[in-house]
């Protein structure tokens, strides 16, 4: 059975604090750090941009896993990793030529990832999933933290699980968007091998043990 990994998200941090932050999922049970980077065009939000990731970048000691919330991903592949990305995860609805997109990535030397939006079918990729490393399957729309779980996800991850048992992919499933104790273990149950938790993380009184409880939860 795979590792299930858990990937805190930076949006939800304290911008203030951030190295702070860091450095805590660093010192964490955390198996990713997961950064969200939007451009108020493709989702109703700004969150931060270049230099803050290299910044992370610089503090941080496992995995970057970058989500593109942005148009035309394709003008930024080659930045993201000259800045530290391993992941590089792009939106299905923003890019014109997925195929394409995905080569440039792994070209790059990255991972390379495709979210898809509540409203986006699974079925979409049917022709792409063998290419794909990861599918982030959001959970909430796109665009802000603290958002509440939509229930449909559960039957999505298992849509998506069974295209990659068919096309014989390797593809991990990661869930981002309103993830907490209560639904993290019917999650991996359906399917999800990496669950993204935000707010519910960095609002804990004690984010390291909420961390760590979840890591128990789905191991």
């Amino acid at each position: 059975m795979s590792t299930k990994l858990i990937a805190p998200s930076i949006l939800a941090a304290d911008f203030a604090n951030l190295q702070r932050d860091v450095e805590m999922i660093n010192a964490s049970e955390a198996d990713w750090f997961h950064i969200d980077i939007m451009d108020g065009v493709f989702v109703p939000n700004i969150s931060f941009g270049m230099p803050v990731l290299r910044d992370i970048v610089k503090h941080a000691i496992k995995t970057i896993d970058v989500h593109l919330m942005i148009v035309d991903p394709d003008r930024y592949i080659k930045t993201f990793s000259e800045l530290g990305a391993n992941i590089l995860t792009v939106h299905y609805e923003a890019c014109t030529h997925l195929h394409r997109t995905l080569q440039a990535i792994k070209a790059e030397g990255m991972q390379a990832g495709v979210a898809l939006n509540p409203h986006t079918s699974v079925s979409l990729l049917e022709d792409t999933i063998r290419d794909i490393d990861l599918v982030c399957v959001m959970s909430v729309n796109p665009g802000f933290g603290g958002q509440s779980f939509i229930e449909n996800t559960y039957d999505k991850v298992k849509k998506l699980k069974q295209l990659i048992s068919e096309k014989g992919a390797s593809t991990k499933i990661e869930i981002d968007g309103g993830v907490t104790n209560i639904n993290a273990k019917q999650l991996m149950g359906a399917g999800a091998d990496v669950l993204v938790a935000g707010s519910y993380v960095f609002k804990a009184s004690n984010p390291t043990e909420t961390i760590a409880d979840l890591k128990k939860i789905v191991s």
